[in-house]
């Protein structure tokens, strides 16, 4: 049957689901890419991690990112008010654009996750919608760059560095824990596993 079978995600070749034990590893059988990683606990990690990630987005929004002193003059910045910087005239599209990619769009994700998942980790049924936002945060995982985000902060902070004296704030550290949660949270996630047990309990 085609419920049955999964396809590898690099090569497209199918393959018959099967119970996979927690800690093994199940590869395709052409391109040996890893299909289903299973781990004990995996979904309470992942509800946890991804809890705390959206604790550590607010608090990246809201705190002070950094502070620049030259001249005798100094400014200080956060997220919330860069975003805001560019919501006047013809700026007002990069400013939308700024507030979707690095704050809404990761915010929704780490809660459609949450949402999807915490009542999976206690033992209930899934949430009503369950799947569905779960599709969602897959789907947007691409667009949400508050990793890429950080990254370019800290190429410019290299050449900022030279012209003005940076402190860095609260807030800066916080988009660090987060991008280091958000790693562990995907290398524990394993999506196709995920995807199997939202379909069994949905259906039970």
């Amino acid at each position: 049957m085609v419920d049955d079978l999964i396809a590898c995600p690099t090569c497209d070749a199918l393959h018959h689901i099967t119970d996979v034990p927690a800690g093994a590893r199940a590869r395709c059988s052409r391109c040996h890419t890893v299909l289903m990683t299973p781990r004990k606990g995996a979904m309470t990690q992942i509800v946890m991690l991804a809890a705390t990630a959206a604790v550590l987005m607010v608090a990246a929004i809201f705190f002070p990112f950094l502070q620049l002193h030259a001249g005798g003059l100094s400014r200080q910045s956060s997220v919330l008010g860069a975003v805001m910087a560019f919501s006047e005239g013809g700026m007002l599209p990069l400013s939308v654009a700024v507030a979707l990619l690095i704050v809404i769009l990761p915010l929704g994700r780490l809660l459609a996750i949450t949402y999807a998942l915490a009542p999976m980790a206690l033992g209930w049924h899934p949430a009503r919608h369950a799947i569905r936002a779960f599709r969602w945060a897959e789907a947007t995982k691409p667009w949400a760059m508050a990793e890429i985000f950080i990254i370019g902060v800290a190429v410019a902070l290299v050449k900022v560095a030279g012209l003005a004296t940076v402190t860095l704030g609260p807030a800066f550290w916080a988009f660090a824990a987060l991008v280091l949660v958000t790693v562990l949270k995907d290398n524990f996630m394993c999506r196709l596993t995920i995807w199997k047990t939202l379909e069994e309990r949905t259906r039970s």
